[in-house]
């Protein structure tokens, strides 16, 4: 069995089918292991289950969490509060253990797939380089900007939401006196006018400094050209990772943040070194398992980032396709109407919840702590929280 996409969503379906027996290889199209990309994740316990289950890690290893659900006014002071039951990890810590648990042997970097030839009892792909791979099942993890979504369904294209989420990692010696401590026992909200702004604290895994992540999400009245726009004039069309945003663009939310919101959160944002964008974008597709192909993560559904569920719905996924995969025994393909279905259905309903929730804040202005619909989940608001 190939996957296509060795990111977090890619190696829980290979290490997941790996256990189970299959024979695994995974294709990522980046040279190197994959650092960096993406700050701070809401944790779920589809994202967790690998790491607990099969790993025997704590959620203490490698996740965070805080005290306090807090939404804050214009002066930093508490408007809204509740007991926090959410943990919040980071990408680079959920991905590295997953990513040592593969191996080197069925990971196979610099491996970019050009093309996929599903005809007969196997699948094929070419990549661009010129090699070739054959197996029974090919399953594609490969993003938002998945190469195998637009050769298998071309009509399914990421749809731009109309604002950016601007993102950051600070660590505490960066900031004021004070304002780590009031940040960091909390995950914090503020809601300017058609706008909103959170942060929390993730892990930083044998470093001594402590850090804090967080997202603003921002209107684009009619182009992202300025801010999408990276330091060497190259257009950028989803993200413009940390170090490459203009310098100019930096400038502006610096001010803005001084300008518009509270001291604190003003102080994390100004104090941030290499601020990053991602384009706020949906993805729907009307089918994940094309023959012998199957869709999973962002290269089926992408959703907001407002209900903090890409990460566990790639993972629940993988997951599914696992049990779906265990139940059919030799009749593997046979296995893929099922596990479609009910994908389908998460899919779906996550991406209209996360549009709701975004057009809330957004479009109508009207996103506050009080609303129990702003809760974190994958399959229904709340199933991100954990016992504590």
């Amino acid at each position: 069995m190939a996957v296509m996409g060795g990111s977090i969503g890619g190696l829980t379906a290979a290490v997941l089918l790996r256990d189970a027996g299959w024979d695994v290889q995974v294709f990522e199209r980046s040279p190197a292991d994959l650092e960096g990309r993406g700050a701070g994740i809401v944790l779920h316990p589809a994202s967790a289950r690998y790491l607990v289950e099969r790993m025997g890690m704590s959620l203490d290893d490698f996740s965070e969490r805080t005290r306090w659900f807090r939404f804050v006014g214009r002066d930093g002071k508490s408007v809204y509060e509740a007991h926090c039951r959410y943990r919040f990890t980071a990408w680079n810590t959920l991905y590295r253990p997953l990513r040592e648990a593969i191996g080197d042997s069925l990971y196979h970097p610099n491996s970019e797939v050009r093309s996929i030839h599903d005809e007969g009892p196997e699948v094929g792909i070419e990549l661009t380089d010129g090699r070739t791979a054959v197996g029974q099942l090919l399953v594609c993890a490969d993003g938002i900007s998945s190469t195998a979504r637009s050769q298998l369904l071309p009509g399914s294209i990421p749809v731009f939401a109309g604002y950016l989420g601007w993102r950051g990692v600070v660590r505490e010696t960066e900031l004021p006196e004070g304002t780590f401590s009031r940040l960091h026992e909390a995950i914090t909200y503020y809601t300017p006018a058609l706008s909103h702004i959170l942060s929390y604290p993730i892990p930083n895994p044998g470093e001594d400094q402590r850090l804090l992540n967080y997202v603003w999400y921002r209107n684009v009245s009619e182009t992202t050209e300025g801010a999408m726009t990276d330091r060497s004039g190259g257009r950028r069309h989803l993200s413009v990772p940390p170090g490459a945003v203009a310098q100019d663009q930096v400038d502006h939310l610096r001010e803005d943040a001084m300008r518009l919101l509270p001291p604190d959160l003003a102080a994390m944002v100004v104090a941030t070194a290499e601020p990053f964008i991602q384009a706020v974008a949906d993805v729907v597709v009307p089918r994940m398992a094309i023959g012998r192909v199957a869709l999973i993560g962002d290269a089926a559904f992408a959703a907001r980032p407002h209900a903090a569920a890409g990460t566990a719905k790639a993972a629940a996924d993988a997951w599914d396709l696992h049990a779906a995969l265990a139940a059919a025994g030799d009749d593997a393909p046979g296995a893929w109407a099922e596990w479609e279905s009910a994908c389908l259905r998460r899919g779906k309903n996550l991406v209209a919840r996360a549009r709701r929730l975004g057009n809330m804040s957004q479009v109508e202005g009207r996103f506050d702590g009080n609303d129990p619909e702003i809760v974190f989940g994958l399959d229904r608001a709340g199933d991100s929280c954990f016992d504590q």
